[in-house]
């Protein structure tokens, strides 16, 4: 018989009886090595296994005789099925050792193909052919039969995921705790170092794979795994691996039946496999399904499980990407063939994927995607039921279940909106429509503590309009048209949840976990906000979300004004879109990035509109100036996209093209409204000139249209790249010009590029053309009816045509033809002013333009200006008779050769151009300039002419470049413009002297620094906001030490203190002195504004250097009577200790993580941590050996000093030690050893203060707190420390109050005045709960409320076994049925409990002890 035949082949008859009971013996754990000769006869033959099994195939058909006679055939021929099963473990093992050949694992596979087929045969069981290890080892066989190279590939794929993005260049925040495991896999496939497989091996190995899952497949048909929950395990844990084995070709379907022969890939196989293992044969009940789907989880995660250790991460390829999908697919057919089975288990494998899924925002978008395709699959009773889970999930104090929540929650607004029917509980209703998934999930996080969920709360609200549901658009117009009934509704359904706190249990092995016990973000009900203060929040709170101090918050943010604008949520207003266009200059690269891209979408959507169009010049343009070279070439990708690539010649322009149209429109506003943007779009044409960008075909396109509509735009572009384009057509700009040199001027902004690109051309024209063109150029400014604009033009142009290469001949061009310019304007102001009645009747607009002229023609041809037009000049501004010497006791120059600008019978317009002029003169006429200098100081002072003094700021810092030596001693005269009345001369300068200041033609001496900050706390917020930036952005990049320096002198200067024998020292009049003084109570806001803006910016180093410095120049002063302690010298010395209060002094290094940052758990954010803690103990102790040797003694005598004197300083003195004591609290007697009273006093107050803050942090548990501060601007802050200590006691940190509020003491009685002190920290002036409040802005105070959801968590249902915290299964307290079934889940934050500590002690440690005793 030729199944004898084959078994004859395995040699089972040589085999000793002894060699075969050991492996019995061994539970096929072990076996001993074969009989070599024996080993080597049965592998001559490659295929016996596989020749075995196809002999034995016929007698494991359902036909009962053939089955049956399998075994009467063994027992007649002799066969030992004992001893046939220990030579094919054998052989199973030989495949599990340590690097097997290729040979060992084919005949592995193919002995446990022959196992389980002999399994297969009716009677294996009687016949003791079953064993549950070695059945479970030959499920094992295709996992290590394997090569693993494909695994460690992918092992190393997702290390190198974990490092970042490519494209962004962005690091990704390190996997947690899963790099351990990957290295761990690591170290297990290094084992196969030094076996090769050729594509032939692997193919062989896949067919024995192959073999085998069929024939188990076939065994599972019939062999009942009901009673081997071990086996039933290893099988789902096999097919489970498979799924992802390799891909499949074409798209599974599991809606067809097919046999096993019909099942090619091995992934097919599997879930033929998981199929048959959900069938009631393997078991009753819901065991074998719990089994799958527990297994299938982690395929949905994207995880790879392993023992003893806990799942660990798969690069999202394609092959696992396939897996998860099939796998989605699989439950759903599972679900849909076994309904009423399933659906409870299928609501634990939703609440599981969302309760195991990572931070990895890839995954989260996959496992999203997976939810939302596996509640499609259920009732309407269970999704609302779902819903409210995953409401309470998204309160959970975890950020990666509140990041999850908001993914899973969009991709249930794709789906359609489920309509409520007669089976849905009533109280359930509520979660069902799609207007709670945007307003209770989504909005509800846009204020999230954790600046990562509110980022992405804020994505997720801007996705909401881009997704295709009408519904989510719906929803997002309700939040912004009727903000107050939103809210009201919110806190209705909320209610709703809480009155069902109840945990639904199934009554299935799988438990629910209950997480009502467990802390959530906030336990604050909505129903008692404020609701008037949401009607006025939701775009206030949008602009404030803009300037979060995170960047991806700020991001978001801007995303989701973006498709707010874009689908007509809010109005295109200028106010509006000027939130996209001021981010384009954001500190945050990525950020000005991200408003560039939002405005170039939000222009795609709307190139209609014309707001639109401008917010994308203001944003885009000044961008190319941009420090950063990114921004710069993000800029100008921009500008190319949108305008340069869509410049075609006139023939090829189609009124349909929306591109086209757009474009020149967007230049026809550059010619209109944004002509301030000019220099910026310059700037570009200079970037792209050296790239040889424009062709002569797209030059020969813009000369197309320099006549009709699109004329001025087409003359703006050929403006900028005239200077650089290879060639132009004369004929038809030299045409143009005839046509304008004959009409009046229409467009000046035209003219003036006409104009410019005539300049450009000029070295290329011949002579003839030259001449006519500067006669016509002379005859048209002759005629002085030109615009200021185009007279300046003009004379660039004629001084362009003036170049040769002679210099010479130059001089001689400009001479004639500019000294004849000067020789006309001399003539028409002699004829006005010398004459009598002149003036009476003189043309305003015509004087203002030969005033004009002059001066520009002046600085071309200096020999030409005689003394006479100096005077006629001086003329217009002063009157014909100097006015009487002014009496004795003003300040005037001693130079001074004239009075002042004294008012006259001309207009102020021309006194204002006349200004101008003479400043021009005196450019080029020293004598000039140091003759009128004195009188520009004077008119500064006393001018009561807005345009005169404005351009006098302008003229004298003009001066200052050319003749810095001299103009350097009227700096104080230009800086006392800081406190002009008029706004315009405050703002121009402060910009003067900015650019002054960088270019180092000013230095910083004498009160110009003081000057210059006390425009930080101007009443036109505006000019504050641009104080601070030239300060910090500009000039401090410049002098890092500048803040530092002017520190100490800062505290005298703006006290009005001059006792000191050093500082404040400097030469003001009286006038200036109170000018720029901010003494007394009512100017205190405004001194700490200054104070807290100047260390904000201060490093580590320059605050603990300012801290000795101030107790050494200030405190010590007092201390040995240098300083006297009168009314003045309190206050000084009250302002001191309040400095020294402040929170800005204290180190960033002894600080702690900002409010709202979530603490990371990887590696390297644990290493930084440590590294933290190490610095921070450093730096401690040098602060404290600071504190005791220089701090310490001074303090103890002005204590001592204070008390005598009955001084009103010494709360504040107590004050700033109860502040600082903060750090040192358990040595408070040791470090005032020297004044026991002083230590007690202060121990008092601290006691004290700590429970006051406790009672107010009670009061205060459900406040809410301020979270948004501008990325620079956090020095919008409190007026004085005693505001921040009131109210940052409450939340950690001072918040930001009203600059503005400095204002109030000013209008109270003087008896009611009183310093705000640190001493309110000891007696808070709160006792009441009330809304926080932050600023929005100078003069603007909101409250505003964080509505991050904190509640529990209800209704996850998966039991011991599949236990979301870790696979070992781990029993709970067992004192009740209620314990024993719910699986709780430890919040972060709260502290494990330590197991209580036995009292056992070992017999040698009580012997010891006794003998101690003794």
């Amino acid at each position: 018989m030729e199944l004898i035949r084959a078994l004859q082949l395995l040699k089972l008859n040589s085999l000793s009886t002894a060699w075969v009971d050991a492996v019995w013996d061994f539970e096929f754990t072990h076996t001993d090595p074969l009989d070599p000769v024996i080993e080597e006869e049965i592998k001559e033959d490659p295929d016996v296994f596989r020749t075995i099994y196809m002999q034995l195939l016929p007698f494991s058909s359902e036909d009962d005789d053939n089955a049956q006679s399998v075994w009467v055939v063994f027992g007649e021929n002799g066969v030992s099925a004992k001893t046939l099963v220990a030579v094919l473990s054998y052989f199973i093992l030989s495949a599990k050792t340590k690097s097997p050949s290729l040979e060992q694992r084919l005949c592995g596979l193919q002995a446990a193909s022959l196992y389980l087929l002999l399994l297969k045969i009716p009677g294996s069981v009687a016949n003791k052919v079953y064993h549950q290890i070695l059945f479970d080892t030959c499920l094992n066989m295709p996992l290590k039969c394997w090569p693993q190279d494909s695994g460690k590939k992918r092992k190393k794929d997702t290390l190198k995921s974990s490092q970042g993005d490519p494209k962004t260049g962005k690091r990704s925040k390190p996997p947690k705790k899963v790099s351990e495991e990957m290295e761990i896999d690591d170290d297990e496939d290094d084992e196969e170092e030094g076996v090769y497989f050729s594509a032939q091996d692997l193919l062989k190995l896949r067919e024995a794979i192959v073999l085998l899952v069929r024939t188990l497949l076939r065994l599972l048909e019939r062999f009942s795994l009901r009673d081997k929950p071990q086996s039933a395990d290893s099988c789902v844990q096999l097919f489970t691996e498979l799924t992802n084995f390799e891909p499949v070709i074409g798209e599974m379907s599991f809606s067809q039946e097919r046999s096993v022969d019909q099942l090619q890939s091995l992934p097919e196989l599997s879930y033929h496999g998981l199929g048959l293992l959900c069938s009631t044969i393997h078991g009753e009940g819901d065991e074998c399904r719990r089994r799958v789907f527990r297994k299938l989880l982690y395929v949905i995660l994207m995880m790879k499980t392993q023992e003893r250790s806990k799942p660990c991460l798969l690069a999202p390829s394609q092959t696992v990407c396939g897996a998860r999908d099939q796998a989605i697919l699989f439950i759903s057919h599972i679900v849909d063939k076994q309904r009423e089975a399933t659906l409870p288990l299928l609501r634990i494998l939703v609440q599981h994927i969302c309760h195991q899924m990572v931070e990895k925002s890839e995954y989260r978008a996959s496992g999203a995607q997976a939810v939302g395709k596996l509640m499609a699959k259920m009732p309407c009773q269970d999704y609302a039921a779902i819903v409210k889970w995953l409401y309470s999930y998204s309160r959970n104090n975890k950020v990666a279940f509140r990041m999850f929540a908001l993914d899973v929650a969009l991709v249930l607004l794709e789906q359609r909106e489920w309509d409520v029917d007669d089976t849905v509980d009533p109280e359930l209703a509520v979660f069902l429509p799609h207007r709670f998934l945007v307003h209770n999930i989504i909005y509800n996080h846009r204020n999230d503590v954790s600046p990562t969920v509110r980022g992405h709360a804020l994505h997720c609200l801007a996705q909401c309009l881009e997704l295709g549901s009408q519904n989510a658009t719906k929803c997002v117009h309700e939040l912004f048209s009727n903000s107050a009934q939103t809210m009201l509704d919110s806190g209705r359904s909320e209610q709703t949840l809480k009155r069902r706190e109840t945990v639904q249990k199934t009554a299935l092995t799988f438990r629910t976990i209950d997480l009502t016990k467990h802390k959530s973000i906030t336990t604050t009900h909505r129903s008692v906000m404020n609701t008037s203060l949401q009607n006025e929040e939701t775009m206030t709170l949008f602009k404030k979300h803009v300037s979060d101090p995170k960047t991806n918050a700020r991001k978001s943010a801007l995303e989701t004004v973006m498709s707010l604008l874009k689908h007509g949520v809010i109005s295109c207003s200028a106010e509006n879109l000027s939130i996209l266009s001021d981010r384009c200059r954001d500190p945050a690269v990525s950020v000005k990035k991200k408003a560039m891209q939002c405005l170039m979408d939000l222009l795609a959507a709307l190139s209609e509109n014309r707001e639109v169009q401008e917010a994308w010049l203001r944003g885009v343009l000044p961008a190319v100036m941009d420090s950063e070279s990114s921004v710069q070439e993000k800029a100008l990708e921009c500008l190319d996209h949108v305008v340069i690539a869509h410049i075609k010649s006139q023939g090829k322009y189609r009124d349909s093209d929306a591109s086209q149209k757009l474009a020149w429109e967007l230049l026809g506003l550059l010619c209109e409204k944004c002509q301030d943007l000019s220099r910026y779009f310059s700037k570009a044409f200079s970037v792209w000139a050296p790239q040889q960008k424009f062709t002569p075909a797209f030059v020969n396109g813009l000369l197309s249209h320099t006549e009709g509509e699109r004329a001025a735009a087409a003359w703006l572009l050929l403006a900028k790249i005239a200077s650089c384009s290879p060639k132009l057509n004369y004929g038809t700009i030299l045409e143009t010009w005839e046509n304008t040199i004959r009409s009046p001027v229409v467009s000046v902004t035209m003219t003036c590029h006409i104009l410019s690109v005539l300049g450009d051309i000029a070295s290329n024209l011949n002579d003839d053309t030259k001449t006519r063109i500067v006669d016509d150029l002379m005859s048209w400014l002759k005629t002085f009816s030109l615009p200021l604009e185009v007279i300046s033009s003009c004379v660039d142009t004629l001084v362009r045509f003036a170049k040769s290469d002679n210099t010479q001949d130059t001089l001689k061009f400009l001479d004639r033809f500019c000294g004849e310019l000067v020789s006309v304007c001399e003539s028409y102001l002699s004829g006005v002013i010398l004459q009598e009645k002149g003036a009476e009747n003189i043309n305003e607009d015509l004087l203002v333009k030969h005033l004009y002229t002059l001066g520009a023609a002046s600085l071309h041809c200096p020999s030409k200006v005689g003394k006479r037009i100096f005077l006629l000049v001086q003329s217009v501004l002063t009157p014909s008779e100097q006015q009487p010497v002014p009496a004795e006791g003003e300040d005037l120059p001693a130079s001074q050769p004239l009075s002042q600008f004294k008012p006259n019978s001309m207009p102020t317009v021309v006194r204002a151009h006349a200004v101008i002029t003479l400043g021009k003169l005196c450019l080029q006429h020293e004598e000039l300039m140091l003759k009128y200098l004195p009188v520009f100081a004077r008119e500064l002072e006393v001018g009561t002419e807005l345009a005169v003094r404005s351009n006098v700021v302008v003229v004298m810092c003009d001066l200052c470049v050319r003749y810095t030596n001299t103009v350097t001693r009227y700096i104080p005269n230009i800086s006392a413009c800081l406190r002009d009345k008029d706004p315009i001369v405050r703002e121009q300068t402060l910009i003067m002297l900015t650019n002054l200041l960088q270019e180092e033609y000013v230095k910083w001496k004498g009160a110009l620094f003081f000057r210059f900050a006390i425009a930080l706390v101007d009443p036109d917020p505006t000019i504050a906001d641009l104080c601070e930036y030239c300060l910090v952005d500009l000039l401090l990049k410049k002098s890092p030490l500048m803040f530092s320096q002017h520190f100490i002198e800062c505290i005298f200067h703006f006290n009005s203190y001059e006792k000191h024998k050093k500082y404040n020292k400097f030469p003001q009049t009286e006038s200036e002195k109170s000018k720029f003084s901010l003494k007394g109570p009512q100017n205190q806001g405004k001194r700490f504004r200054i104070y807290r803006f100047l260390l904000k910016n201060f490093t580590d180093e320059q605050r603990f250097s300012i801290t000795t410095k101030v107790c050494q120049d200030i405190l010590a002063s007092f201390v040995d009577s240098e300083l006297p302690l009168d009314s003045e010298g309190s206050e000084l010395l009250a302002d001191t200790f309040d400095i020294l209060s402040l929170k800005e002094m204290k180190l960033t290094a002894m600080s702690g993580p900002a409010a709202g940052e979530e603490p990371q758990e990887d590696e390297m954010a644990m290493a930084k941590a440590v590294l933290q803690v190490a610095q921070k103990k450093l730096v401690s102790q040098v602060q404290k050996r600071n504190f005791v040797e220089n701090v310490i003694p001074i303090i103890i005598s002005l204590k001592n000093m204070l008390e005598e004197q009955h001084s009103p300083v010494l709360k504040h003195l107590m004050a700033y030690l109860q502040v600082t004591m903060q750090d040192y609290r358990s040595e408070v007697k040791e470090l005032f050893a020297a004044d026991e009273q002083l230590a007690a006093e202060v121990e008092y107050n601290l006691k004290q203060f700590e429970k006051e803050k406790q009672q107010e942090q009670q009061q205060m548990e459900n406040q809410l707190a301020n979270f948004t501060l501008s990325p620079r601007r956090n020095g919008d802050s409190v007026a004085s420390p005693a505001q921040a200590a009131n109210v940052g006691g409450q939340t950690g940190f001072a918040t930001p109050l009203n600059p503005h509020s400095a204002k109030g003491p000013a209008q109270t009685p003087k008896s009611a005045l009183r310093r705000r002190t640190y001493a309110g920290m000891v007696t808070p002036v709160r006792t009441q709960s009330s809304p926080t409040v932050f600023s929005t802005g100078r003069g603007k105070q909101v409250g505003r409320a964080i509505s991050t959801p904190q509640a529990s968590i209800n209704e996850v249902t998966f039991g011991e076994q599949v236990s979301a915290i870790c696979n070992e299964s781990g029993r709970g307290s067992k004192d009740g049925d209620e314990d024993e079934s719910v699986l709780h889940l430890m919040s972060p934050e709260q502290k494990k409990l330590v197991p209580r500590q036995w009292n056992v002690e070992s017999p040698l440690v009580q012997k010891l002890r006794t003998k101690k005793r003794f």
